[in-house]
């Protein structure tokens, strides 16, 4: 058997690979537009998206105090020192085989599926913060995506607007230079969202074990969970990058630059809220909105449905594997 503090390594181990697998997987959301426009390079993109990804991480706690402390009760778990490992383990199976299919489903609702399947496993439908989840985690899954492409179609009307006496070659050139910015924003936003949700879990770990007294984000967590981030966002994810840039809407420069805008914006709000929302919800759904000020036609609605799909399945899915890695688990360990 392993003693304490050697579990509590391995789950933080777990959790750093969760990051990982959260940057490389979701680094496509802040470069996709950049690559598939062809503004920069793959490798300067990815190069750029890590390093701010890792500066977002370091900005803000609101998003990590939400996962360590929000959506389920600490004193309803406590003792239950497997329960973030099965998290984990159901949220990194959901994103190991969504990044293999090349679907941008969402790590942070898989991350969330599985804190919340092995939370009920352990103590039943009582240790979850309903309250909390409502308004924490369904109400932005609802409204991130409504907001994105809101925010994406009159970001694309405003656009169009300034530049409709302007010749097209010209407007794109602007864009391709200004895409930059909006890239770089949105990878920004990226960091201070999703890396936070890693901080939260062990942060949780770590009060489940006992070494801290409260939900307090310790400084050493904030800068590892940063740094896998950034790793993960150098490794990427170039199917990913492949459905958001090209099988949505066919864009270009000036399209990238309000759809990164529009997300960006959405993102930064919601991570001020403490609210863990997805960035693959919010970004994709900003495309269909810069896609649809277009034309309604301009857009490939059946992409949109597999999406929302997959969207849809991931909370329960993460969830399931969650329950049922705890109770293996807690057939080698019991809490």
């Amino acid at each position: 058997m392993f003693e304490l503090p050697l579990l509590l390594v391995l789950i933080v181990l777990t959790a750093l690979i969760f990051d990982f697998t959260n940057g490389a997987h979701d680094c496509a959301n802040a470069i996709a537009t950049v690559v598939s426009t062809k503004v920069a390079t793959p490798r300067m993109a990815v190069a750029m998206a890590a390093v701010l990804n890792l500066l977002g991480a370091l900005l803000g706690t609101e998003v990590a105090k939400t996962l360590g402390g929000g959506l389920v009760f600490p004193e309803m778990v406590e003792g239950s020192q497997i329960l973030v490992f099965a998290a984990l383990v159901g949220a990194i199976v959901w994103n190991l085989l969504t990044w293999y299919l090349g679907i941008p489903s969402s790590s942070s609702h898989a991350l969330i599926g599985g804190l919340l399947g092995a939370a009920w496993a352990h103590a039943g439908f009582a240790a979850i913060n309903f309250s909390g989840v409502v308004g924490k985690v369904i109400l932005p899954f609802i409204g991130s995506p409504l907001a994105g492409f809101c925010a994406g179609f009159v970001a694309m009307l405003i656009v169009a607007w300034i530049c409709a006496s302007h010749r097209r070659s010209r407007v794109n050139a602007w864009f391709r230079k200004l895409q930059l910015v909006s890239a770089g924003f949105m990878a920004l936003s990226h960091g201070l969202n999703d890396a936070q949700k890693t901080m939260g879990v062990i942060t949780l770990a770590l009060l489940l074990f006992g070494e801290i007294d409260s939900v307090e984000i310790p400084l050493w967590v904030k800068l590892v969970c940063a740094g896998a981030m950034c790793m993960g966002t150098a490794v990427g994810g170039w199917k990913i990058v492949k459905t958001m840039g090209h099988r949505i809407f066919k864009l270009e420069p000036v399209h990238g630059f309000a759809a990164e805008t529009a997300t960006g914006c959405v993102i930064t709000c919601a991570s001020l809220m403490g609210a863990p929302v997805s960035t693959t919800h919010t970004v994709s759904a900003a495309i269909f909105g810069v896609g649809s000020s277009k034309r309604l036609s301009a857009v490939r609605w059946g992409v949109a449905g597999q999406l929302v799909t997959a969207w849809v399945l991931t909370l329960p899915c993460a969830g399931a594997v969650g329950a049922l890695s705890y109770k293996v688990l807690h057939l080698i360990w019991p809490s």
